[in-house]
């Protein structure tokens, strides 16, 4: 798995000797690839002065099986590098008449790209990994928190030991400080990876515990720090992270769980409706 700096770098010297064309395409990316990313291959041509199908031939040469792989490769980079400004700066071209339209299809592109390509067989090792453990410890910082927060509203429902490592203390090493081999750390991070998320997922498999990471895709750092990883489309549509695609994975997961312990699970949720109505938690029906 190559990172965005070797991406980067093997762009710009390519594998083997670029004719002219090429390498001018080659320092354009390098030098814009936060634009580069967001150019059809007529754009990309029109900007370097070359055409559609030199572009092309450019990506190939670069090994991929055509401009689209190059672009996807390129989103990778873009998303681990662009700060808020830059993203803010990118939504400057959208028409308010556009955005709910825009925002909405970009979330399902992404929950669709996300069908398409995850693991099942990764999917359900995650499931059972958490089922199988003495405690699970559930990390999202940023704007991964809501999804974290998500997870351990449900998953507390149906195992017996969850944790939310949510920094309250301080530090959250001090909240996973207790962390063993029989327990699985779920780490949650997307662009802009949270570099204490990270550093908790290797504390957590220095002590000898599993961990489950969730992130975007091939290039994450989580992947290198989890034993098994679930990855989920988040490319943008403006500079607020698109998280449609994960919530969808963490509910996937939530469900597989749920069955996988539903007698208990039943018995449980019976216990609390008694709970819920005898303390009026929720609303009764007007038919009630």
């Amino acid at each position: 798995m190559q990172d965005s700096q070797e991406l980067i770098e093997r762009i710009k010297l390519g594998s083997k000797p670029l004719s002219k064309s090429h390498r001018r395409i080659a320092q354009y990316i390098a030098s814009h690839y936060d634009k580069a990313v967001y150019m059809t291959a007529v754009a990309l041509g029109r900007a370097c002065g070359v055409s559609e199908s030199t572009v092309v031939r450019f990506a190939m040469a670069m090994g991929y099986e055509g401009y689209p792989e190059l672009r996807e490769a390129l989103a990778s980079v873009v998303r681990q590098r662009l700060t808020s400004e830059q993203r803010f700066e990118l939504t400057q071209g959208l028409e308010q008449s556009d955005v709910l339209a825009a925002v909405l299809k970009n979330d399902a592109r992404n929950i669709r790209k996300t069908m398409e390509g995850i693991s099942q067989q990764d999917f359900e090792e995650a499931a059972q990994r958490l089922l199988s453990a003495r405690r699970v410890y559930l990390m999202g910082l940023r704007s991964a928190a809501p999804l974290a927060q998500f997870m351990y509203h449900y998953l507390h429902q149906i195992l017996s030991d969850v944790l939310l490592v949510h920094n309250t203390t301080g530090d959250v090493f001090e909240e996973i400080a207790r962390i063993g081999r029989r327990d699985v750390l779920v780490g949650i991070s997307f662009p802009r990876y949270s570099a204490r998320t990270l550093e908790c997922m290797r504390f957590a498999r220095g002590r000898g515990a599993q961990v489950v990471g969730l992130t975007d895709g091939d290039m994450s750092p989580l992947r290198e720090v989890s034993d098994v990883c679930l990855c989920a489309d988040t490319n943008m549509a403006s500079f607020v992270d698109s998280l449609a695609a994960p919530m969808s994975v963490i509910n996937a997961l939530v469900v597989s769980v749920g069955l996988r312990r539903h007698d208990e699970l039943a018995e449980h949720f019976r216990q609390l409706e008694e709970i819920w109505n005898a303390h009026s938690v929720y609303l009764n029906r007007p038919d009630a």
